[in-house]
Formats: C-alpha cells, structure tokens, sequence
C-alpha cells in the first residue's frame, strides 16, 4: 500500500507539472486570437469554482455561440483543457472549464461525482448562460477521466446538455475498480494518493476507501450502493430519455477503468451514439491533445460538437459508429455495433485438471498501473512471460493449437471453467497470451476473479469476461490461458495455504471463447 501511494504522488505530481508547463504557451496565445479569463464560479451550497472562460475573437452579446463546459480530471488544475479550449473557441465555441469542487483551489470536499458534483456541473451551465454569448440550445459537456464521468451523469440530470464527449471515463464505477469482485489495488491507491495530495477528501471518501483497501465486506453492500449512485449507468433510462448525443472514447490498456464497463453502455444508449477505442492507459489516449499537439481523440471531439452543436454536415453521424484502432500499426476499423464486434467466436478447450497453490505469485501479472500500457501503446511492448518456465504449481497453462494464419482478436475474451477450492474465499486472475516459437507470451488481456462464501471442496462454474482488447497474434503463434492467484494490480483473498483445482467435466466442458474480426 506505501509503495503504491508513493506511485500515485509520483504520478499525479508529474501530470500536474507537464499540463501547467506545456499549457502555458497556449495560456499566453488564447490572448491573441481569443478571449481567456479567470472566474470565480458559485456552486451547490455557494461552494467556490475556480474556472476560466474562453470565448471566440470579437465574441460579444449581438450573437449567441454554442457552449462546452469541462469539468477538470481527477487531480488535475483548471489549466487543464486551455490547449483544447483554446481550438475550440478558435472555431466558434465558448469553453468553460472549472476546478472540480475539492481539489487545487476550489472550495468544498472531494464528492468523486456525487449529488454536489452533479449540481455543481448544472450551476456552471447556469453561469454560462448568464455571464457569456452562450446559446442556451446548443449546450455540450465533455472532459477527461474524471470530468467524462460528471460530464455522462450531468447530462442524465440536465436536459441542457445536448452532446457528451466522455473520455477516458466510466459509466459504472464498480464494474470498472471492482470487476471480478476484486479490488483494483493499485487503481483505487493511484486515485486516492492523488486525492490526498492534489485536493481535500471528505469523510465519506476516506471512509468509502479505507473499507475499499482493507477488504471490508462487512461493508461491501454500502460501497457498491455508494458506487452505483456516481454511476451514470444507474441513470440509463435518463439519458435515454433526454437523448443527448454520446461519444465515448477509452484506451484498451486503461487501468483505472477498463474498457468493458464503456461497451456495455454504449450498447445500451438509444440515442445518438460513438464509441472509440484506441491503445494505451488511462488518459494516454487524450494526453497529447491536452499539450496542443495533433490527436485522434480530440479531432473526434471537436467533430462530434460540430455535428451536434453546430449542425456542421461533417459525416461523423454516417460513419460507422464504433471505431477501435488495434494495438499495431494497423488503421481504424469501423462496426455498426459492439455486437458485431464480438460476432466471431472461436473457442479452445481447457481440457484435463489443473491443481494450483495459491499465494504465490507465479511470474504471470497484468503489468503497472499507467506504465506497462503506455510501453504498449508507443512500442507495442505488453507484459510478458516465459510460459514454459512459469511454475506449474502456482500457474495452470493451456494452449490452443499454433495458428497458420494471423488471429486478429476483437472484443471481449470469455473464460468458462470449473473451480474446487480448499477454502471459502479466494481470488484467482486470468491472462491471455499470445506465445512466440520460443515460448515467450505477450500480454493480450486479462481480468481478476474474487470469490466469498463457498463451501470449501464444493465445485462450482465460473464465467469470466476478460477485458477488451484488439490484438494482431501472427501467423505460426499459438494462445496460451493462464491462471495464478497473485497480481499486483489486484487484492488477492486467498488464505494462507488455499489451493484452487480447475477442471473440465465431461457435462460442462472448460474452454476460452476468443472473438476474431471477420475477414
């Protein structure tokens, strides 16, 4: 828990200090081209804002222009967007961009996108309309990590808001920290180290994540009510009935909150509607955008808004709507659904019976939160292992046949097997691996897998989603399914001396579903 906080600082104070260094030279252009102010904002309770306002060149109250608030990320100062803010007033927007309550300098305790943060978001609109040329018809919300998840529940609460770019962000906060009934150790650290360093967590937070870390299932009814309520997918039927238009954006590699949760929700909106996936960690996706440069997910943002708030005939609503960039060199590929993403499954078994020990961490992990997947994204580098060296006594391995031609797996890998424990509780994680003629693994997915109150020596049947990824295996390279009990990433509930057996019966076959795109 110490080093993992030490990562979190470490990491936050580094984002921070990149954003206000590369940000300032857009800070000092905005003045050239377009109008940049500091404004104090009253939010739920008359809680302090701290926001700037960028508005276009010559901007002034004869003509009302579309709007765009961004609610900063998770730790983040309010100079966060002003790169962004700054091309999106060039091209006819006002941008209003504040300091969520409880960190930098505005006012209040961390709510991590509770009741205030929700009411906080609308008042912000309320000002806008009030204090700029904003048009009260064409109102967009959009942010990064933590401002896409204020910015999706706002926009279930707020009829306003009529385009939502969500990057970055997540629709059900459980599935994304908790998935599998195992907690994201080193996600739910990072968070919360950079919570404490960069803001002001109330006592619902620090009681809500000292439960978290300490395993408290006594209390694990409250934690995921208190998840579900800062969930836009509670609220589903909201947002479908105000109908605002939706791009979702995250990177397959995101550790914070993986990509799984996002699918199911896009799947779920009956309005207008996008999803992009591309490589990469959390926030990765949209980092370069933020310093100015060239990006693939803000020119889709900006597209989406013009389209949406503009009426701009750009062609993003005739597009196919998902849009997932694997982790090569490989271009875009478009679908008309996520269903059609996943359509093409081809499953290997997971024959005989594998006997495990647990607490003994095999070799096998899913790498470092914010590190290992951005090795991938720039060098098409995952984590890797030696799968004939990984102990068989702390690893189960099965792998499927070598493939004559390339295997481009799409979508969501599915795990299907037969557990008997020694103990009531346990904790296991899953990884797939595309293995090279010598043998060495490359991380293709992964997931973790808790389970309580078992009898010990009873087997029972397990379904488990990996998460979703796009990966290229070449021709002449087999996929390998391992198992282990202890991950970094995870919180493991093995106790000491637990064995796990995974086994496939004749009645109910054990097996790894693989989705492959159709050629």
């Amino acid at each position: 828990m110490r080093s993992s906080t030490a990562l979190a600082f470490a990491v936050s104070a580094a984002l921070v200090a990149g954003t206000a260094l590369g940000l300032a030279p857009a800070a000092q252009a905005a003045g050239t081209a377009a109008t940049l102010r500091f404004v104090d904002i009253a939010g739920d309770g008359g809680t302090v804002l701290k926001a700037n306002v960028v508005t276009p060149a010559g901007a002034d109250a004869s003509a009302r222009h579309p709007v765009i608030v961004l609610p900063t990320s998770w730790a983040m100062p309010q100079v966060e967007y002003l790169a962004q803010a700054q091309k999106l007033a060039d091209s006819g927007y006002v941008v209003v961009s504040y300091n969520s309550r409880g960190f930098w300098q505005s006012g209040g305790e961390i709510e991590t996108a509770g009741p205030k943060d929700i009411a906080d978001a609308s008042l912000v609109i309320d000002w806008a309309l009030a204090n700029t040329p904003a048009d009260p018809a064409k109102v967009g919300m959009a942010g990064v990590s933590y401002g896409a998840g204020i910015s999706l529940l706002a926009a279930a609460h707020d009829k306003r808001i009529k385009a939502v770019a969500a990057l970055s962000g997540w629709a059900d906060l459980i599935d994304s920290i908790y998935s599998g009934r195992t907690q994201h150790l080193q996600a739910a650290a990072l968070l919360g180290g950079a919570g404490y360093l960069t803001g002001r967590p109330g006592p619902e937070l620090k009681e809500i994540l000292g439960d978290f870390l300490s395993s408290n299932l006594d209390k694990e009814d409250e934690m995921i009510a208190w998840g579900r309520q800062r969930s836009a997918a509670t609220y589903l039927d909201a947002l479908n009935t105000n109908r605002p238009a939706v791009m979702l954006g995250n990177a397959w590699g995101d550790t914070i909150f993986p990509p799984n949760q996002f699918a199911s929700f896009y799947e779920k909106l009956s309005g207008p509607k996008r999803l992009e996936f591309r490589p990469g960690d959390h926030a990765t996706a949209e980092a370069t955008g933020l310093l100015g440069l060239p990006n693939d997910t803000w020119t889709s943002t900006r597209r989406w808004f013009d389209h949406y708030l503009k009426g701009a005939d750009n062609g993003v609503d005739r597009e196919q709507p998902v849009q997932l960039k694997p982790r090569s060199d490989a271009g875009y590929e478009g679908y008309a659904d996520w269903k059609s993403v996943n359509a093409n499954q081809r499953k290997f078994a997971l024959t005989g019976s594998e006997h495990l020990w647990a607490n003994v961490d095999s070799g096998a992990n899913g790498g470092l939160v914010m590190l290992s997947n951005l090795l991938d994204q720039f060098f098409q580098a995952p984590p890797t292992a030696s799968i004939p060296l990984l102990p068989r006594a702390f690893a189960a391995v099965w792998q499927s046949e070598r493939y004559g031609e390339p295997q481009r797996v799409r979508g969501t890998a599915r795990l299907h097997t037969t557990v008997t424990p020694t103990a009531s509780s346990g904790t296991f994680v899953a990884y797939l691996y595309d293995v090279g003629p010598l043998g060495v693994g490359k991380l293709v997915t992964n997931a973790p897998y808790t389970f309580h109150d078992r009898t010990p020596g009873k087997s029972f049947g397990v379904d488990l989603d990996l998460f979703s990824t796009a990966y290229d295996v070449p021709a002449g390279h087999r996929l390998a399914l391992v198992v282990d009990t202890v991950d970094p990433l995870y919180i493991e509930h093995n106790p000491t001396g637990a064995q796990l057996t995974f086994s496939s019966p004749a009645a109910d076959p054990s097996y790894v579903s693989v989705p492959l795109r159709a050629e």
